[in-house]
Order: C-alpha cells, then structure tokens, then sequence
C-alpha cells in the first residue's frame, strides 16, 4: 500500500512523522502519526497505539502529549490515528455538534445512512492501519499495547476487551467508561449503530466486562476537577464492573486536573512506564 510522506521531523533522538494513505475501510485518505525512536536494524520494537477524543485529529496528542522523550528512552513506536473518516462527501451531524459526526467516530463500524459507507473506525484500526503500519515501521506484532482519552478512552478499552489476545496492556486517560448510559454516547452510539441498544453492548466497556470480557489489568487516570467527570465519564461503573469481574483496575483520580491536554501531558510518561514494562 502506498504510503504518503506528509512531514518528519527529528525529536529526542528518533522520527516524528505524518503520513498519509488511501484508505480501503473508510473511502477516503486517513493522517496519521508515528514516532519512531532510532533502533537496530532488523529487530522490531514494540508499538503503544493512542486514540484521541472528541473533536480531535492525529495532531492533537502529535503537538501536545509530550511522549516523545518517554518514548525514545523505552524504545517504544507511537502511532497517533486519526478519530474520524474525513473528506469532501463524508456525512458530518445535520447541525455540526462536535459530538457526532466528523471528529467523532467513536471507534465503531456504523451500520446506519449515511454513515455506514465510510465510518469504519473499528474496521480501519483492528485492521487495515495495522497492516499499513507493520509494512512500514519496525513493530513488533507481538509486542502491542493500546490507550486513548476520553472518546479514545472508550476506543482503547472496547478494542482491548474485545481483541486481548493483541494488545498486551491497555490505558486511558478521563475515558467514556459505559457510552450506553451518558449522553454523549447514546446519541453516538444510536446516530451509528441504530436504536437496538444490544447491539451497543459491543462498543461499551462496562457492558464488554459484565458480558464476560477480559484483560489482564487497566490503568486509568481520571481529572476530579474534569468539567465531564460526573455526567458523561462516571468512572465509578468502571470500578464496579473491574471489581465484580476480578479484573485489576488502577483508577488514579488526580486532584485538580481537568480534561485537557495539561492533565494528558503530565501523567504521558507514567503511563509508557506502566505499557513498557508489559512490552517486556
């Protein structure tokens, strides 16, 4: 697949690149970013994959996340996707409400019109940008782990549970823990999936946990100064479903901090910590 060089740029001692590809799932031409600290030749490196929230591109977490450096002293590849199909002729929200449509994919494979021709974010990330990845850049395939914020923070925990045998750890920070039960997510989950909330239960942490799926650990950062804390992330149901389900959780609730890239960028290094040593 061809691959277009968008930008690179040296950091920390490795590659900061943009790239660009037409894409099979979506119908159109997808960014995305990758940092690639130097390495050997012919040895793979483990890769974290990180899934922004609402509103957001690849450049968001690119020129604000501050993982670079963490990165580069781990040896760890960083891919930053993009949240949404986007393009002359992709369906955004009637109105343009931030929370639907363009810039909010919420990482599911939409069965509804119009958005079913091209959003197939589940698609695209469980398969199509891995295989453009791992034909590009020196991953090891079996050295994955995966975390994101907020609508990224449902992504990451709904692939993780429903893909564990692929990711090693998974991470978030102020994720949308049970979309089947916050405003921001039933209108999402409705607007791409249809009215048949069952059929919700597959892109819900909660509901993938309480039906019987499974990781091995999560680690989550949450802000108690956040502005969406109490209506629309409710941690809480994630603690109560991690804990009748046995499954280790780290739910570090941080004082003062908000939802924003300030509070991501703080706590960015501790969490590559906590993935590399799962990467061992």
């Amino acid at each position: 697949m061809m691959l277009e060089t968008v930008a690179q740029n040296r950091s920390f001692g490795g590659t900061q690149g943009v790239y660009r590809h037409a894409s099979e799932t979506t119908g159109t031409e997808m960014t995305f970013s990758v940092f690639v600290p130097d390495h050997r030749k012919g040895t793979g490196l483990p890769v974290v994959w990180y899934l922004s929230g609402l509103t957001c591109t690849h450049a968001n977490v690119t020129e604000k996340g501050e993982y670079r450096r963490a990165c580069a002293e781990l040896g760890l590849i960083f891919v930053a996707p993009d949240t949404s199909p986007r393009g002359e002729g992709v369906p955004d929200d009637r109105v343009g409400a931030y929370d639907f449509g363009l810039g909010a994919g919420f990482y599911v494979d939409a069965t509804e019109a119009p958005f079913s021709a091209n959003y197939r974010m589940w698609s695209y990330l469980t398969r199509e940008l891995p295989e453009v990845v791992l034909g590009h850049f020196p991953v090891n395939p079996e050295r994955q782990s995966i975390m994101g914020h907020s609508m990224g923070g449902h992504g990451a925990l709904t692939i993780a549970l429903s893909n564990s045998e692929t990711y090693r750890s998974v991470s978030a920070f102020s994720p949308i823990v049970a979309p089947s039960r916050v405003p921001w997510g039933r209108k999402a989950l409705a607007g791409y999936l249809g009215d048949d909330e069952t059929v919700w239960r597959a892109h819900d942490a909660v509901a993938l946990i309480e039906d019987g799926a499974r990781v091995a650990e999560i680690l989550v950062d949450q802000g108690d100064a956040d502005q969406f804390l109490t209506e629309q992330l409710r941690p809480s149901l994630l603690a109560e479903a991690c804990a009748n389900a046995r499954i280790p959780l780290s739910l570090r609730l941080q004082p003062g901090y908000d939802h924003s890239y300030y509070f991501i960028s703080t706590f960015m290094a501790d969490h590559l910590h906590w993935h590399s040593r799962r990467l061992l």
